[in-house]
């Protein structure tokens, strides 16, 4: 296995949406999560923006066979930028670290055309309790910023490819979340 890894702060805690190994926990420093979209996709999904003043718990992964381009490929929407001085970790051998965040000038804010889904915020905090218990839980929600956006619903339905099924104890960590924050959801 080579030494290559990447930080990912959204789905990625889920271990039920990928096959990547190894996972270890992580933090990257001076980042703070926002709910963004990007003319490349219809909703909006999570980046990383600068917060000096904000630590972001996640994971990273290895690379597998240090196909950079497969990843690249399948975080289309994102760029690539180099996180090593960012982040700590406990991974041995890890001789390059990245992560993926949308470049400044192609981030909007979500609207109700482009709104952030019921389906993909359920995955990343089902993620974040499985790895960070209900305290990461929480603090994901106090890290990202965004959360004025309209949430689509689709509950019944899920739009996100990904999707996981939650059980009631979990969709209860969501929408407590999401009352906390003041957000409204919008029917599918």
């Amino acid at each position: 296995m080579s030494g290559a890894f990447f930080f990912g702060y959204g789905s990625l805690v889920n271990q039920g949406t990928h096959h990547f190994a190894p996972l270890h926990h992580a933090s990257a420093h001076g980042w703070r999560r926002a709910w963004r979209y990007t003319g490349t996709r219809k909703v909006a999904y999570l980046t990383a923006v600068r917060d000096p003043g904000c630590t972001i718990h996640g994971m990273i992964a290895h690379v597998p066979a240090d196909d950079w381009q497969a990843l690249d490929h399948r975080e289309a929407a994102y760029d690539r930028l180099g996180a090593d001085v960012d982040i700590t970790h406990d991974a041995p051998g890890v001789a390059e670290l990245a992560m993926y965040a949308i470049a400044p000038e192609r981030m909007h804010l979500p609207t109700a055309a482009h709104p952030l889904l019921l389906s993909y915020l359920d995955v990343v905090v089902q993620g974040y309790l499985a790895e960070y218990g209900a305290g990461g839980a929480a603090h994901f929600f106090a890290t990202t910023i965004g959360w004025e956006a309209p949430i689509l619903d689709d509950r019944a339905a899920p739009l996100y490819p990904r999707a996981q099924r939650l059980g009631d104890a979990e969709r209860a960590v969501v929408d407590h979340g999401l009352a906390a924050m003041g957000c409204r959801k919008i029917a599918a």
